[in-house]
This record gives structure tokens, sequence and C-alpha cells, in this order.
């Protein structure tokens, strides 16, 4: 099973980063963390890498859903999103939602797990509008 949704953007990192951010506004999610891995290696380990942040996504109200009906959902809350530079392209990947459902099994959450996915991939259109397939 794949995990990911995935597209390919022919920008520079930084813009990526902002437009993935814009993106997911528009469909009603917030960043509550943002891990910015290559510094973190490099400050902890003084190891070089790509750029590549991890965003931390959350849809409040889908969220809420999840977490009635199940509490320990929260252990795959928010919603990753990883922006990370991959040779002349940044790639913008997204944990599927769907993933939730095939791990807990709880088919309760499969209306939410679908609302989030269409959800993240109408921001993953949007940042692939106009831009050729790479």
């Amino acid at each position: 099973m794949r995990y990911d949704r995935t597209v390919h953007l022919d920008t520079d990192f930084a813009t990526a980063v902002s437009r993935t951010r814009e993106a997911l506004a528009a469909q009603g999610f917030g960043i509550l963390t943002e891990i910015d891995v290559t510094a973190t290696l490099k400050a902890k380990l003084d190891h070089d890498m790509e750029d590549y942040v991890i965003l931390g996504a959350c849809n409040p109200p889908l969220a809420h859903r999840a977490l009635e009906t199940d509490r320990s959902i929260g252990l795959l809350l928010p919603c990753n999103v990883v922006v990370r530079r991959d040779g002349d392209h940044t790639a913008v990947q997204a944990l599927d939602p769907n993933t939730m459902v095939a791990l807990t099994e709880i088919d309760a959450l499969r209306p939410v797990a679908e609302e989030a996915a269409r959800r993240l991939d109408a921001a993953l259109a949007a940042l692939t509008a106009g831009e050729e397939k790479v």
C-alpha cells in the first residue's frame, strides 16, 4: 500500500514551502508544527542534507471528528506534509489519510479519511496547476 500522495514542482524550495502553506490553508488546514530537518540534522549531527521540512497540517473539524471516533487516533495526527529538494525539483508529499483506516481497521474513520484525502488532493493539485508533469 502506498502511504503518500506526491507531486513534484519545478520551483525553488522556499517558494514551494510558501505555496504549500497557501494551498493547505485554502483547504482548511493550518500548520501546527514545522520541523526543519535539514537544520536539525546539521545542528545535532553536523550532517548536511538537501532542503527538507515537515509541516504538521491540521484541519480542526476533521481532527475533531477523528478524535471523537477514536481518541488514540491522535497518534496519527496531524497530517504530515513534507517539502524537500529532489534533484532539480521540489517534492511535496502528504501522508495518505486513508492510512489511518488501514492501520486502525476502524471503518468509522473512513468518511473523515476520505474528506481529508479530497482536501489534500485539492491542495496538491493547486500546487501543480499550470506546471508540466515531472
